[in-house]
Parts: C-alpha cells; sequence; structure tokens
C-alpha cells in the first residue's frame, strides 16, 4: 500500500476517489466511509485514497488531553488497506492546515494537491478554519473544482450513531465485548517489545512488555488476548494492563504472558488484542496469591479464548 503527504502525491494517485476523516479505531462508521469510496473507485475505474490526520485535532487544540488514540498510524495504514483501499494520505495536522480556510482546504488540498475527482466523508465531517466547512459546503465547492463530493448515512448500533467516543467509554468501563462489537475487531495495542525486570519469568508467566504510549488506557485489569508476532503468526495468552500496584514502584505497562510459547520477544514488533475482560488489577499482600491468582486467570482465559 502506498503512504504519501500532502506534498507528495504520487502522478498515478491523481484523479483518485478520496475517503477523507480522522478514522481513529477505523470502526463501523468509518468502515461504511471507505466501502463507498472503494465502490465508487470500482465502478469509476480509479484508485482510492484514504486521507487520515496525524497528530489527531484534537491533540494538536488541547495537547495536555490524556491519551486517547484508538490506532497508531501503521494500524490504520494496514487496516484502510485490508478495506481495499490503494493509498494512505496523511494530513500533517498543524499551524498552515488549522489556518486553511474551508475554500483553500478544497480548491488547493482536495483539488490542487490531490487531483480529486470524488471525495466520501461521514456525514458529521467537518473542515477548514474554525470549523466553517461542513459536508454541504463540501458539495457546492467541489463541484465547482470537478469534484463530486457525498456523505455517507451514520451507522448505528442499539439506536446510536457508531462513534470513536462510544468506544472509547466502552473500553474505559471494561466493556470489552461492546467495543468489539462497534469496532468489528478487538481494539489491539502495538509496540516494541520492552525489556523488563523479568519478574513474569521470575514467577512462571514470562511477559513480553509494551508501554501504552498515546493510547488511550483501557480500563487496568487481566485481560484474555491474542497477540500477533511481526511475522504474522497468532498466540493465545493472558495480559495484565495497568500499574502492577503489588510492586514497587509502580510502572504502567501492557504485560502480555503467550500460551506455550517459548521464543525471545525483545526489540520485536507485536499486537496485542484485548478479547476478553476477567477481573480488575488486585495489590496482594505476597507472592503465594498472587501465583494462584495468575494461575486462577490463565484458567480463565483459556476458557475464553476457546482452549479448554
Amino acid at each position: 500500500m502506498q503512504r504519501a503527504t500532502i506534498d507528495d502525491v504520487p502522478d498515478d494517485l491523481k484523479g483518485s476517489i478520496v475517503a477523507l476523516g480522522n478514522f481513529d479505531g477505523f470502526h463501523l462508521g468509518h468502515q461504511a466511509v471507505v466501502g463507498r469510496a472503494v465502490q465508487r473507485g470500482f465502478h469509476e475505474r480509479r484508485k482510492v485514497i484514504v486521507a487520515t490526520f496525524e497528530p489527531h485535532p484534537v491533540r494538536y487544540f488541547k495537547p495536555d488531553l490524556p491519551p486517547f488514540r484508538l490506532t497508531t498510524l501503521d494500524q490504520r495504514e494496514e487496516l484502510f488497506a485490508h478495506a481495499g483501499a490503494d493509498a494512505m494520505l496523511v494530513f500533517e495536522f498543524g499551524e498552515k492546515l488549522r489556518e486553511t480556510s474551508a475554500e483553500e482546504f478544497v480548491s488547493w488540498l482536495l483539488a490542487g494537491k490531490i487531483g480529486a475527482a470524488g471525495v466520501v466523508t461521514g456525514d458529521d465531517f467537518s473542515f477548514g478554519k474554525g470549523r466553517t466547512g461542513n459536508v454541504e459546503t463540501l458539495r457546492t465547492l467541489g463541484a465547482h473544482s470537478g469534484i463530486i463530493a457525498e456523505a455517507v448515512a451514520p451507522v448505528l448500533v442499539d439506536g446510536e450513531r457508531v462513534s470513536s467516543g462510544r468506544i472509547r467509554d466502552s473500553l474505559k468501563g471494561g466493556d470489552i465485548g461492546h467495543a468489539t462489537h462497534l469496532l468489528s475487531r478487538d481494539f489491539a495495542i502495538e509496540d516494541i517489545v520492552q525489556k523488563g525486570d523479568q519478574r513474569g519469568r521470575q514467577l512462571g508467566y514470562p511477559t513480553a512488555n509494551l508501554v501504552l504510549g498515546d493510547y488511550l488506557r483501557p480500563k487496568y485489569g487481566i485481560y484474555a488476548v491474542r497477540v500477533t508476532l511481526d511475522d504474522g503468526s497468532e498466540h493465545p495468552g493472558v495480559a495484565s494492563l495497568g500499574v502492577r500496584p503489588t510492586f514497587t514502584p509502580p510502572q504502567e505497562l501492557l504485560e502480555a504472558h503467550l500460551f506455550n510459547f517459548d521464543g525471545d520477544l525483545y526489540g520485536r514488533k507485536i499486537e496485542v488484542a484485548l478479547h476478553a475482560f476477567i477481573r480488575e488489577e488486585l495489590k496482594f499482600d505476597g507472592i503465594e496469591p498472587l501465583i494462584a491468582h495468575m494461575k486462577d486467570d490463565e484458567a480463565k482465559a483459556r476458557r475464553l479464548l476457546a482452549l479448554d
């Protein structure tokens, strides 16, 4: 899959259909937008670009906001590719883009830099300085530049619009099943495995440790997980997400133990998908009760992953 920026759009992507939005999480609503762009690209025999923003505009305007990301740029690129897009276009959100008017956004970026033939967005999409542009503005301005723009109706689950906000609330509340339903897949954290204190190995549960970075913090606790390695293999496991209150000093980590795996993962990029919430994080008075709970957590994880 090609990756481009607004200052470096290859000639072979000119005249594409562009799916435009933040697409953080790439949930069911986002998939509907990209799916419509792919459909148009097929019928019009045009390539399809998914345009996303990095950093997220909310992060630009509110830099002190706690971490809230549902996907990294790399994860989004892979998801867009699986959805059938040909390229990912990254809008670097900064001062220049913030000061771009709605009119300039269409004429300078969409028509000029990208050479878009069509644009597909969600019905709540806004753009331009002060968010003055909406889907009607996009249709009107696009028509003057030869761009056919359309908006996709929201996807509803239980009568409510699917949104990244609903998914974040579900994850923070430990309702992993609901988040999975809205995402159409398990929420997953991807990063390079860090070298830790090897305490898990000493307890009989060696773990692959990931820092959470810009990801939203799901509810701290123990999870049944599926771990995908950089070679594409998938492994069931159990993970602790939190600050390890039994040990000092507290350290926020995602620690994943892979069942029946004995390889070296240090320095490798892995993805840990949270499949089910088992229990909240607890502080134990000693190592023995901790190990007893870890064995119980493993048994529950195996049942949740249909291994037993």
